[in-house]
């Protein structure tokens, strides 16, 4: 197995991206911001069929986060990441810290509007912007031919998709399916933070959006019913609270009234101080 490459300076990932690209080599990027899980796995498998030579990013973004979120509480590990990136055949692990990566202030940002007003964009004010801001760094540095993105995370992808055209980026942006746990759970770096009775109730999210899915698949398409769905199912667990559940267009991101086009039906809920996402995409025939 070829030795697995760290590199923590930007300087150095960029002369390495350029001596990749110089050799016809095709990069494959898995930006994460760590704290590895099966999920993360299953991007890095995405993209080790994809290209030559695959890196993981791993940089817990502070811009991304707002002064009440969990940027100093969120789930670090490095060197069982680095343990995990060696067992899925990852040829570099980019893992700059934060000096590295802003070594002033920022104050430059990238800003996708329309894409990030509803949802979590609504909720979270900067969120997406520093999450396009640092992807665009991402991409600049590690110069990638291709990158990978969770569905689970669907409005991020939606505004990176959206961000990469719009600035001729010349990225290929791939989406690999959420990865649940046996019970449907949505896998995420955030679910080390939950207690005993809110794991339990946090399959809430997914037993909702289970409930609305089958109801779309028995031939309802108004927003209103399929939105009950889980909004019912996650008044029934008590230590849920809903943050919001929203039907959108699956490109646009517009709210829709009914499904005529592909939709997603998108949920976020705390439990306790814990926020999780999770959606589904319903498709008419």
């Amino acid at each position: 197995m070829p030795e697995l490459r760290v590199i923590r300076e930007p300087r150095e990932m960029r002369f390495h991206a350029e001596d990749l690209r110089r050799d016809g080599r095709r990069i494959v990027l898995v930006p994460t911001m760590g704290y590895l899980h099966p999920g993360h796995l299953s991007l890095l498998q995405a993209g080790r069929s994809r290209g030559d030579v695959l890196v993981l990013s791993i940089f817990v973004n502070p811009i991304q986060f707002g002064p009440k979120e969990d940027l100093a509480r969120y789930p670090r590990n490095l060197q069982g990441d680095l343990a995990m990136a060696r067992g899925a055949s990852v040829d570099v692990a980019f893992v700059p810290d934060e000096r590295a990566m802003y070594p002033t202030t920022p104050l430059t940002r990238v800003v996708v509007s329309g894409l990030t007003e509803g949802m979590c964009g609504a909720r979270r004010p900067g969120h997406f912007e520093g999450v396009a801001t640092v992807v665009t760094k991402l991409f600049n540095l590690v110069q990638p031919h291709v990158a990978v993105f969770g569905e689970k995370d669907f409005q991020q992808l939606a505004v990176i998709r959206k961000m990469t055209r719009d600035l001729d980026l010349g990225v290929e942006i791939v989406g690999s399916p959420i990865v649940r746990e046996h019970d449907g759970l949505a896998m995420s770096s955030r679910n080390a933070y939950l207690e005993p009775d809110e794991r339990l109730q946090a399959v809430s999210l997914s037993r909702g959006l289970a409930v609305a899915e089958k109801r779309f698949n028995g031939g309802e398409r108004g927003a209103a019913p399929l939105l009950a769905a889980v909004t019912d199912e996650l008044a029934a667990s008590p230590l849920a609270r809903l943050d919001y559940a929203e039907l959108r267009d699956a490109e646009t991101l517009e709210a829709v009234e009914r499904v005529e086009r592909p939709a997603v039906l998108g949920v976020a809920a705390f439990l306790g101080k814990t926020r999780l996402i999770d959606n589904r995409v319903l498709s008419p025939q």
